[in-house]
């Protein structure tokens, strides 16, 4: 009789490993990618388009990270701007990359 509980214990750890595994493999690979319309103007779209951009990592250390709305204009040298798009990719928030695209003329 304690031979088959400890049996079943041991068939009962291995699924337990299992399934941990199974769960830390999906979790590992599983990131969220959300591209958000922010703001659009009466200027008609142009052709121009910028992109800035900025990392953090742990949730909360960012460095010189500058996903703004002036530094995207100023990369596509863009004066009138038609529309501002932003961007969140997020792998389990310990890293996401924010970026602000900007449109315009």
């Amino acid at each position: 009789m304690a031979i088959i509980a400890l049996h079943l214990k041991i068939l009962s750890m291995k699924k337990l490993i299992k399934s941990t595994l199974v769960l830390f493999a999906a979790l590992s690979i599983a990131s969220c990618s959300l591209t958000v319309p922010v703001a659009a103007t009466s200027n008609e779209v142009g052709s121009k388009v910028g992109r800035a951009s900025g990392a953090c990592y742990l949730g909360v250390l960012c460095f010189d990270a500058d996903a703004s709305i002036m530094s995207a204009a100023k990369d596509g040298g863009i004066s009138k701007i038609s529309t501002v798009d932003f961007k969140t990719f997020n792998i389990l928030n310990l890293y996401i990359k924010y970026e602000c695209i900007v449109t315009g003329e």
